[in-house]
């Protein structure tokens, strides 16, 4: 699990933000998919959505700083 989070604090908010884009991209084609790969389905689906939360972290804790920065 650190190194997940870890990874996710080793790119730029750039990458993190494209990455962001695909990730939600994915989440939404997974939804659509028919019931022949259940099992897989969900699986993805809670690993996107745990990488989703991990990227939305990172770029909130980065805002807030610069935003602590700038006072």
């Amino acid at each position: 699990m650190k190194k997940a989070i870890t990874e996710v604090r080793g790119q730029d908010s750039a990458e993190l933000k494209s990455k962001l884009a695909d990730l939600r991209k994915e989440q939404w084609k997974l939804r659509f998919r028919g019931s022949d790969e259940e099992v897989a389905k969900n699986t993805r689906h809670g690993e996107i959505r745990r990488t989703i939360a991990r990227i939305l972290t990172v770029l909130t804790q980065r805002e807030n700083e610069q935003k602590a920065a700038k006072q």
